[in-house]
């Protein structure tokens, strides 16, 4: 690679790190469908015992 493509890639990865961090993600954290039966199965016990 020549000294010039180095330079460019190097600006490249430092701006997408930037804009990575300025544009955040905003999906919701990715649930098992096993975690989401345990917590589908816990939330009925919960709402009993505060009644």
């Amino acid at each position: 690679m020549n000294r010039r493509k180095k330079i460019y890639e190097k600006l490249k990865k430092k701006d997408k790190k930037a804009n990575e961090k300025l544009n955040k993600n905003n999906k919701p954290k990715y649930i098992s469908k096993a975690e989401r039966e345990k917590q589908a199965q816990s939330a009925p016990d919960n709402n009993q015992s505060e009644d």
